[in-house]
């Protein structure tokens, strides 16, 4: 009987679809030399593939189990890591940039009291998009010292001169607000920000092929086109690392935005509960709501906006210049698609856009 059941259950569950020669075509229109895709109908891969290959010029194949470098997509995993800790007492989204770094006030420039760490992950925290002033981008760049003593680096050079804006008030994609939100998480908790996202998140995911900086396999290109060598050269410096430095398989990707599709399903009154034990209905809602409305602006590593296809959304990009992935989640159809490219630019971008758009029509648009 028990395996008789067994074998029900087994004709029961649909593989995911192979879309590898969809991508193919897509990979081909782009000129990009790998790209992979992946739909997520809640926490089930309905559908799937890859097409070109790890580097231009040569012929072994990308495939799902290559790492890809996710830029961007990486501040979301910082916003979650910070909620938490919040739910574990360790820190509180009021908390202050100053309650984690006294020894920096005396010598910090006007306006920074009142900067918090909600502030931050909301990218309201008025720091600055462009970190060259004064060299400190280039300071960065050959900077030797542990990651922990390279975002205090980063955080010491941007405390020089006065925010942009008022904390708390003003939207300014910045990758140091992150970075700086990462740098509270570790002072604070007397653990390295890599470490922390590994124990809180990756582990309890089973997203074992997460780590940072360039990944091995895959390559890189550059605006030319030519692959790049995973070294120092071929990401940015460690000191953003909450910004945008997490690789993972694009399978392991999804792992994490499963579980933001069930966070954002149950915020909405579209299921019970999340689906997991790792975080709150009421911490999904701070991380995922944009105080511009529910259709607009940006939430805590989440784009917010909406489209006929799927209604009100979750999207984000990222991009080091040398990958480029973006994800969008669609909570009132329990669906989510993602594609990665190890191409950066406007062709990885374009790329990555098709094969999600192509997504959207086999899988959600009617026939």
């Amino acid at each position: 009987m028990i395996q008789h059941l067994a074998c029900i259950l087994l004709l029961l569950q649909s593989p995911a679809r192979d879309v590898s020669e969809v991508l193919a075509g897509v990979q081909t229109a782009n000129d990009v030399p790998g790209l992979a895709a992946l739909a997520l109908r809640g926490d089930e891969i309905i559908a799937q593939g890859a097409a070109g290959v790890r580097a231009r010029g040569e012929s072994k194949k990308i495939s799902l189990d290559d790492k890809f470098h996710l830029g961007s997509c990486t501040k979301a995993m910082t916003a979650t890591l910070a909620a938490m800790l919040v739910e574990e007492g360790k820190l509180k989204w009021s908390t202050q940039l100053f309650e984690a770094f006294p020894a920096l006030e005396a010598r910090a420039a006007e306006g920074w009291k009142e900067e918090t760490l909600a502030d931050l992950l909301l990218n309201r925290g008025g720091m600055p998009k462009d970190l060259d002033a004064d060299g400190l981008w280039a300071k960065l760049w050959t900077a030797k010292g542990s990651p922990e003593e390279q975002r205090l680096l980063l955080l010491e050079g941007v405390l020089k001169r006065p925010p942009l804006s008022k904390p708390g008030t003003t939207f300014l994609y910045s990758n140091a607000n992150f970075a700086v939100a990462g740098a509270m998480t570790e002072k604070l908790c007397g653990k390295p920000y890599e470490k922390l996202l590994d124990l809180k998140l990756f582990q309890p995911l089973g997203m074992k092929s997460a780590g940072f900086g360039p990944p091995e396999g895959a390559r890189g290109h550059d605006k030319q086109g030519k692959p790049v060598e995973a070294d120092r050269r071929a990401d940015n410096p460690e000191s953003i690392t909450p910004a945008g430095r997490v690789h993972c398989t694009i399978g392991d990707w999804s792992k994490f935005v499963a579980f933001h599709l069930a966070g954002a399903r149950a915020v909405r009154g579209l299921a019970p509960d999340t689906g997991t034990k790792l975080l709150s209905k009421e911490s999904f809602a701070r991380l995922q709501t944009s105080p511009e409305g529910p259709d607009k602006g940006y939430a805590m590593g989440w784009a917010v906006n909406s489209r006929s296809w799927g209604g009100n959304l979750l999207m984000h990009n990222g991009s080091n210049t040398m990958w480029y992935c973006v994800v969008w989640i669609a909570p009132e159809k329990n669906f989510a698609a993602m594609a990665c490219s190890n191409q950066g630019g406007e062709r990885g971008s374009k790329a990555c856009d098709d094969a999600v758009s192509e997504l959207i029509k086999l899988l959600l648009e009617p026939k």
